[in-house]
């Protein structure tokens, strides 16, 4: 081998074996990434590494009500120019509405300059009048809603056509993308049993009943639930509640760059699994 001059970059096949990776903005393939207070340092180093290869930001719980509000601003604003939507969690909506305070909610989300929220039933009940109302006062306002479908109580389960006509309604509403509940331990809940194993049936029946698939978000925290989705649904399945220090390894998986995923970019390799 003769090697006659340096070049700058990897070749391009070597980034991408798999051939399919979309640059940003995508329209499939999001990475959502849960931001569970970590500071403005350690964001800092996250966003230089590895933002061209996370679409969201989700600041969990309702951690974003605790910032001291520059720091808030300042995060949500250096994303921002990293072409990353930042949104508080669901949770802090559903305490919102609890307290009866949702208009609040919406002005000091508007005053921090988030660009979308996350209307979710995870630990409260919303009637779906209320759901579909929060949703469109969401859009009215100009944030991009993302919804979220399942219990965060440990043993929920996913009613598959529960689930299909939820994303269906949500969508009709505004949504963006509907997200599958896993919690951030991704164990016993929705899609994933006590173990954290992907319920494979369930999966099988829910990639069936939803037609849009590129605009369902499944949480999956850890790297084996990510590995069994993307065997499953392909590199573009949008994955959710991704670690902050597990953004570039996902990305490896995508590509076909770890050996967990080394077949993806084989075009039967998909059609295969799900047969």
């Amino acid at each position: 081998m003769e090697i006659t001059s340096m070049n700058t970059e990897w070749p391009a096949r070597l980034t991408d074996p798999t051939g399919l990776r979309q640059a940003k903005p995508r329209a499939k393939g999001l990475t959502m990434v849960i931001d569970k207070g970590v500071g403005m340092h350690a964001y800092t180093d996250l966003i230089q590494t590895s933002g061209e290869y996370i679409d969201i930001i989700k600041l969990g719980f309702g951690t974003s009500a605790l910032y001291p509000l520059g720091l808030l601003r300042d995060k949500v604003e250096l994303a921002s120019r990293h072409g990353i939507t930042v949104i508080p969690g669901g949770t802090l909506l559903e305490a919102a509405i609890k307290l009866d305070v949702v208009p609040a909610f919406f002005r000091q989300a508007m005053a921090v300059g988030f660009h979308g929220i996350e209307v979710s039933d995870g630990t409260i009940s919303l009637g779906r009048i209320d759901r579909d109302n929060l949703i469109r006062d969401g859009v009215s306002l100009g944030f991009k809603v993302y919804t979220e479908y399942g219990k965060k109580l440990l043993g929920s389960r996913i009613d598959v056509e529960q689930f299909a006509a939820t994303a269906e309604r949500d969508w009709a509403c505004g949504a963006e993308l509907v997200t599958v509940e896993a919690r951030e331990s991704g164990v016993g809940v929705g899609l994933f049993d006590e173990r954290g194993n992907c319920r494979e049936q369930e999966l099988r029946f829910m990639a069936t009943a939803v037609p849009q698939l590129d605009r369902i978000m499944w949480e999956a925290p850890l790297k084996d639930q990510q590995v069994q989705l993307l065997k499953a649904l392909g590199s573009d399945v949008n994955l959710g509640n991704v670690s902050v220090l597990d953004v570039l390894s996902l990305e490896t998986m995508r590509r076909g760059l770890r050996s967990d995923t080394f077949e993806l970019h084989r075009p039967s390799f998909i059609a295969d699994y799900m047969i």
